[in-house]
Parts: C-alpha cells; sequence; structure tokens
C-alpha cells in the first residue's frame, strides 16, 4: 500500500506540473494493479516513505507558490471523460491518502489479529 501511494503521488506531481505548463493536458491513466505486480513493490516500505517524505516536501513547495489562478488549471481526465481543476485534484489526493492511512491504522490496530 505505502509503494501504491508512492506511486500515485509520482503521477500526481507530474499532472500538476503539466497542468501548469501546459493548457489543459490529457493526462495518463496507468494500471495500478499491474504497478503493483511489479518487482519494486516488493522493496522495503522505508524506500517508498524516503520518496515519500522527498516528493510531498517539493509538492508543498510548488503548491505553496500558487496562485488562486493557478488552482483553477484544470486538465483532463480521460477515465473520468472530464476536465478537472487542481483544486479538485488536490483534494482527490489529499482523500486518497488519508483513505490509504486509515487503512495502515487499521491494520495496526489489529495487528494481533493477523499473528
Amino acid at each position: 500500500m505505502v509503494h501504491h501511494v508512492a506511486d500515485s503521488h509520482m503521477n500526481s506531481i507530474i499532472r500538476f506540473k503539466l497542468a501548469l505548463t501546459e493548457e489543459v493536458p490529457i493526462i495518463k491513466p496507468y494500471y495500478e494493479e499491474m504497478w503493483a505486480d511489479l518487482v519494486d513493490s516488493e522493496a522495503p516500505i522505508s524506500i517508498s516513505l524516503s520518496l515519500l517524505d522527498g516528493l510531498h516536501a517539493r509538492w508543498t513547495i510548488l503548491l505553496k507558490s500558487l496562485s488562486e489562478d493557478d488552482f483553477n488549471r484544470k486538465l483532463f481526465h480521460p477515465e473520468q471523460g472530464r476536465k478537472l481543476t487542481l483544486t479538485y485534484m488536490l483534494g482527490l489526493y489529499e482523500w486518497h491518502c488519508r483513505h490509504h492511512l486509515a487503512h495502515v491504522q487499521l491494520a495496526l490496530d489489529h495487528e494481533d489479529s493477523f499473528a
């Protein structure tokens, strides 16, 4: 799951940069399940946690620099078939992170059940 969040957030910052530098770019979906089957998903979780630390630091710098007009910039999401603002995308990624954090917390709260 940690590797999935790292994959997702790597894609997210690229999507933000595309929307900030192009007029309504079409973002490329990716096959999350297939990415999870690749050998790097077997790497120690610490690698993805380190990646997320650096990625979130860079993303925070970028986000803090954005104006209201920047957050209103759009990209086209082919899976949803519509244009989405960066404000919407930020909310989506924020929810996504909290969603998976809740999974981790649930597993930690019940780790004795898995022994």
